[in-house]
């Protein structure tokens, strides 16, 4: 008898109310995940929104100047995305609160 184990996955994050989106413009960016990066310096803000998907942005706030710089010059945004930025806390806005 074989036993098959469900896959459990993590429900998406929800939408961030979009009166607190603060436009942050985004530069394009060569990655196979990452389609642009923004950065605030005075509120220290990281903006991002990917390849897939619908064009949500997320704001990653408490970012250092110095990681934004990092991960505009690693050799695999998408890898130094993953290991250094996705861990932290984020908002989370729909495309049309960009537009």
């Amino acid at each position: 008898m074989t036993t098959t184990m469900k896959k459990t996955y993590t429900p998406p994050a929800p939408f961030t109310d979009p009166k607190e989106y603060r436009p942050i413009p985004l530069v394009p960016v060569s990655s196979g995940q990452v389609k642009a990066i923004g950065y605030d310096a005075p509120t220290k803000t990281l903006a991002v929104t990917f390849n897939s998907g619908p064009g949500t942005v997320y704001h990653y706030p408490d970012v250092e100047s110095k990681l934004h710089e990092d991960l505009i010059n690693a050799e695999s945004i998408g890898t130094f995305f993953g290991a250094h930025i996705k861990p932290r806390s984020f908002k989370k806005f729909e495309a049309s609160a960009a537009a």
